[in-house]
């Protein structure tokens, strides 16, 4: 699916694709989402361009994701998509920058372009341009970066209170309760890695963006533009490493508080076998089949065998009481 977006009397309008090929002089963005081979080379055909297949938008490698063909610039980044679901995933954008307009290439729907799109017919001063749209559009990027970044602070924060709480330790359910809590770590650290990769990406295409900002044709306003997303990008990305190193902190404090809980059970079945072995020795001993025994036709034998057995399981019990073992 091909939309275009023109800008009429400073207003912004959603179109299909001319079949003609032929572009409205007024067209700002063209935006391709999912395209067919059809959809796609009528695009390259109309502005004379050459965007890169979806396995080369999937490279990582920089030169593969920024580089300069004729007077266009090719940029990729990733953005992180379902945020809001159990199952965040990452995506590529590809911005095609040409003097003329600005031309996007995706495979989903990320929350910030939808975002974006909504702005924008708002407030079409946004996107009097291409350069306008593209700034607009890596700005909704970061934005959401930050949502999501804010609500994986709470969330860890929130973790953070359970896993150190007296009660949630010694509760009868702790095992099931810190399970629950090493799955939603594991979400937070798998959605934090995501957004961090994406705010790395955005990164290197505005710092390619600030080496460009001395045309001619970039205002004052765009300058200073790049300027803040480069500024934004790079504190955010800053906080996304001090999240990643609290989740990595409240994991090995979980996994210990898990190990400390396995220790106290491992503890209780060791002191019961010593509490149990002096009452089976005596036990054993009384039960042989000797036929001589002391003790065998003493009128009181069998009063004396269950006060050793028993005061030989209470003497180990009180021991480990009184060096603090217990």
């Amino acid at each position: 699916m091909i939309n275009i977006y023109t800008q009429t009397n400073g207003t912004i309008r959603r179109n299909d694709f001319p079949h003609t090929g032929q572009l409205p002089p007024d067209t700002v963005w063209i935006d391709m989402l999912s395209p067919t081979q059809e959809e796609e080379k009528a695009v390259e055909s109309a502005l004379h361009i050459d965007a890169p297949t979806r396995e080369e938008m999937q490279e990582i490698e920089p030169s593969s994701r920024i580089y300069q063909e004729a007077d266009a610039s090719y940029l990729t980044i990733t953005v992180t998509t379902k945020a809001d679901t159990p199952s965040p995933e990452s995506a590529v954008v590809t911005f095609i920058r040409t003097p003329r307009l600005l031309v996007t290439k995706r495979f989903a729907e990320p929350q910030a372009i939808k975002t974006f799109i909504s702005r924008a017919s708002r407030q079409a001063a946004m996107v009097n341009n291409g350069d306008a749209a593209l700034t607009g559009l890596l700005d909704a990027v970061i934005d959401r970066a930050a949502d999501i970044l804010e609500r994986v602070g709470g969330e860890l924060d929130s973790l953070s209170k359970g896993i150190f709480s007296a009660r949630q330790i010694k509760s009868t359910g702790a095992s099931a309760d810190l399970e629950e809590v090493l799955r939603r770590l594991g979400r937070t650290e798998d959605l934090t890695s995501k957004v961090q990769e994406s705010l790395l990406s955005i990164g290197r295409v505005v710092t390619f963006l600030s080496q460009t900002t001395g045309e001619a044709k970039v205002t004052k306003d765009q300058r200073t533009r790049v300027k803040t997303l480069y500024r934004d990008a790079h504190s955010l990305s800053e906080h996304a490493g001090f999240l990643a190193h609290k989740s990595n902190f409240l994991l090995d404090a979980t996994l210990g508080l898990i190990n400390i809980e396995q220790t106290a059970i491992i503890k209780i079945f060791s002191v019961a076998a010593v509490v149990f072995l002096p009452p089976t020795l005596v036990a054993s001993i009384y039960g042989m089949n000797f036929e001589w025994i002391p003790e065998l036709h003493w009128r009181f034998g069998y009063f004396w065998g269950l006060a050793l057995m028993v005061g030989s399981a209470v003497l180990p019990y009180w021991f480990f009481k009184r060096r603090g073992w217990l």
